[in-house]
């Protein structure tokens, strides 16, 4: 068997392999005997018809397209072993390119190459802050906003009121067909917040409640916004929108008194107010921490990529582009929308979305992976048992929390159901300890405190490490799948 091997621009390998016509032969017959065993030959028991007798019965052509079905199956593990081929999904045969000598084109995907080039050298410094007093007071002021009392006035909007409006967005020189349909909505919620006490996520936006200072129930006003060149929403960078606001009711507030009382009020697990504060605070640091380690790590990560070379076929992206496409289709589900009504709101088509918005957010998230994967590998990121006996207790409380599993259903589902949960579950804290203990060493890097000596195991550290976990894709895909089918059995005990 000889074969030659071009690896294309698009990471596949084109693999023409040229058999020995022996093989092909012997395979021919083969099928043919196979065929004749399926049909029936006039005059010959099935199986037993000779070789001319089955090609004049079922053709050359049923013949040969059999036997390339066999030839395909029965060398194409050895064409990849000898062509030293590592594919990432199942290969194609292309075109049978002749029948003397047999010569067969395969296509082949290759697995994903990473090269990280001197990612070494990358220095971001770590600068994340705690949350201060005005922030701990800003939390306080919304907690007590949601105790406040309130009642219906019949006068112009005040500084603390609540009110409830509906309100009509349009942006200027919008294009034709662009969505618009977050610029308004009807009978939300505003209060209007002191000068030093507004939200920077205020919508429409920061300071738009103050603008309804001095209108009555039923008054409408006009709001013209320019939103500026830095705008979070690129659909709304430098753009003007016109606001038509109606007030429908206002309430005055009354807000509770910050005091021990008030700390009761909000949980039994409060005595005094300075529990509740240090309660508070830690959950704001907890929470200022984990988005700076976005933005850091997002920050750290684009500078690795810009400097990696990084290859994967086309089938590798369409398959994330699916997972991208299945977790939206489930957070709409959540909300009672499917995918065809999400296109029909957002004006586009499938076609459109995959390309515009699926396919750069699934590039965006396989180069990551593809990254935190490669350093894992070279740094040797792993973990012990135990370490991961935490991480699967902390996975099934979060899952507890959130109310996502039904642990009752769950413990009368069956061994078999709750094992293939437990091993998702398994799988999935397995990934997170590899993934944050990954984004620890790239930390360290970053900040020029890596050392070679520092990817040394543990003595305590078992054999486990990123090999051994799944990709994050098919961890969704096992949890999704585990837990759907414990919801349609009966019910149990909670962990």
């Amino acid at each position: 068997m000889n074969i030659e091997k071009n690896i294309r621009d698009d990471h596949q390998a084109e693999l023409t392999v040229e058999i020995d016509p022996e093989q092909m032969e012997a395979a021919k017959r083969k099928a043919a005997r196979r065929l004749a065993q399926r049909g029936k030959i006039p005059g010959f028991r099935p199986g037993k018809a000779p070789y001319d007798m089955i090609r004049r019965h079922y053709g050359d052509e049923a013949i040969v397209e059999a036997a390339i079905d066999l030839l395909v199956d029965d060398l194409y593990p050895e064409i990849l072993k000898q062509a030293e081929v590592d594919p990432a999904a199942p290969g194609s045969l292309e075109k049978v390119e002749s029948f003397d000598p047999p010569k067969f084109v395969f296509r082949v995907p290759l697995a994903p190459t990473v090269d990280l080039g001197d990612y070494l050298s990358i220095r971001v410094p770590y600068e994340w802050t705690p949350p201060g007093e005005k922030e701990l007071d800003e939390a306080l002021d919304n907690l007590r906003q949601m105790y406040a009392s309130t009642k219906t006035v019949e006068r112009e909007m005040q500084e603390g009121d609540y009110a409830l409006i509906s309100v009509v967005g349009e942006k200027q020189g919008a294009t034709e067909g662009e969505d618009q349909s977050e610029l308004s909505r009807e009978n939300t919620a505003v209060v209007v917040r002191p000068e030093d006490k507004q939200s920077d996520d205020e919508w429409p936006f920061k300071g738009f409640a103050r603008g309804l200072i001095g209108m009555k129930p039923g008054e409408s006003k006009t709001i013209t916004h320019e939103y500026p060149e830095d705008e979070e929403d690129a659909a709304l960078k430098g753009a003007t929108v016109v606001f038509n606001a109606t007030v429908k009711s206002v309430r005055a507030v009354t807000l509770p008194e910050l005091n021990d009382e008030f700390a009761k009020t909000v949980s039994e697990q409060y005595e005094t107010l300075d529990q509740l504060k240090d309660f508070m605070r830690a959950d704001l640091e907890a929470h200022a921490r984990a988005e700076y380690d976005d933005e850091y790590f997002n920050k750290v990560l684009e500078q690795i990529r810009e400097g990696a070379a990084i290859k994967y076929p086309p089938q590798v992206l369409d398959h994330e582009g699916e997972h991208v496409l299945g977790e939206l289709s489930q957070r709409l589900a959540s909300q009672g929308m499917d995918l065809e009504t999400y296109f029909k709101v957002r004006n586009t088509t499938r076609e459109k979305f995959m390309e515009d918005e699926v396919k750069p957010a699934a590039a965006n998230r396989l180069a990551r992976g593809l990254i935190l994967d490669e350093i894992a590998r070279i740094h040797k990121v792993n973990f012990d048992e135990a370490a991961l006996t935490e991480e699967f207790h902390q996975t099934l409380n979060e899952l507890a929390y959130q109310g996502a599993v039904d642990f009752e259903r769950l413990n009368k589902s069956g061994k078999e159901n709750q094992a293939r949960f437990s091993s998702a579950v398994a799988t999935q804290s397995a990934n997170r300890l590899i993934t944050r203990r990954t984004l620890e060493k790239i930390k360290s890097i970053a900040l020029g405190e890596w050392k070679p000596e520092d990817d040394e195991p543990k003595a305590a550290e078992a054999e486990t490490g990123p090999g051994e976990a799944a990709p994050a894709s098919e961890v969704r895909e096992e949890t999704v799948q585990a837990s759907g089918e414990e919801s349609d059995a009966e019910t149990s005990t909670n962990p």
